[in-house]
């Protein structure tokens, strides 16, 4: 007790930016708090320094609101460059089995360097990626040979791909599966398909979701603040609203190559171990690999656009 008040652990199941939403361990009761006290992710300045999926402890009961006074260590969280201030943090959430990555072929068109960025994220922090492919009924035969090359790209590097049409069912109860008794982020950019797919695992929820814009073909934010939901077989997921790029943050540039699988594969017999950057070293495996076939080539670009980050320093603040 403190002022009179209970404090308590809970699960944060919603933010909106400025109150969280938590679910208290030991009653289920849910809580709206603020956030008491000035919380810090290794020195960095994070946008939001509570995130969906952290456990926290709660002072509530009196009169006013309550308020999260401290966050419990972290297993694992997904973050990334805040859109409009380099030199925060965003973390998109916390405690984490798995992510779903949703991307498109067209429709919106998810690049690959998107892609490889967010894989980067989720392996310095040792979280899971399942790649979900949407939208497979809308694309043209070059878009479906575009489709079928880009996930065989990733399953040989090891990410487990999953081709969906949500709008006609197509892939669903594989997904379903693979969610089960998992809190899974579901990431993505806008117009993917998150809403849509959250409604097909959880019609009840009816979440609202937006058209396509027809003039840019790009996608409209319909979430505005990330939830989590819990899932009828066991497991939650997490909705996070839709996300433009991925800026990585806080990276050692010498450690870049570790969250790229095949790069840090073929760099084991590089001269220079540990210390090459594939850059331009003399007897680089990885430059070798890339020449012969074995690393794509849209793979070592994101590697490079990933150490680029790193060398202007901007996302990275010392208080």
């Amino acid at each position: 007790m403190q002022n009179g008040n209970a404090v308590c652990k809970g699960l944060v199941v919603r933010s909106t930016g400025s109150w969280y939403t938590v679910c208290l361990c030991d009653t289920g009761q849910r809580v709206d708090c603020k956030v008491k006290g000035n919380f810090r992710l290794k020195g960095i300045r994070s946008t939001n320094p509570v995130a969906v999926g952290d456990y926290v402890m709660v002072e509530h009961g009196g009169e006013g609101p309550a308020y999260i006074r401290e966050i419990m260590d972290r297993r694992n969280y997904i973050v990334r460059k805040a859109s409009n201030l380099s030199k925060q943090s965003h973390i998109l959430a916390a405690n984490l089995d798995c992510v779903l990555l949703m991307v498109t072929i067209a429709h919106p068109a998810t690049s690959t360097t998107f892609i490889d960025r967010f894989l980067a994220g989720a392996e310095a922090y040792r979280v899971p990626v399942v790649l979900a492919f949407n939208k497979t009924d809308l694309y043209s035969e070059e878009e479906q040979a575009l489709l079928r090359q880009t996930m065989a790209l990733y399953e040989h590097i090891g990410y487990t791909c999953v081709a969906l049409s949500v709008t006609h069912g197509i892939g669903i109860d594989v997904l379903s599966g693979m969610l089960r008794d998992k809190v899974t982020l579901l990431s993505g950019h806008s117009g993917v398909g998150k809403s849509t797919l959250i409604n097909a695992l959880l019609p009840h929820l009816n979440v609202r979701t937006a058209a396509i814009s027809a003039a840019h073909d790009t996608g409209m934010h319909t979430t505005t603040f990330s939830e989590m939901y819990a899932l009828p077989g066991g497991g939650a997921i997490i909705d996070t609203p839709g996300i433009k790029g991925f800026g990585t943050f806080y990276f050692d540039r010498r450690e870049v190559g570790h969250y790229f699988r095949e790069i840090f594969a073929a760099s084991e017999d590089c001269r220079f171990g540990g210390g090459c950057t594939h850059t331009h070293e003399p007897g680089c495996a990885v430059r070798q690999a890339l020449i012969e076939g074995r690393i794509a080539a849209s793979r070592f670009a994101s590697y490079l656009s990933v150490l680029e980050d790193q060398d202007e320093g901007k996302y990275r603040a010392a208080h």
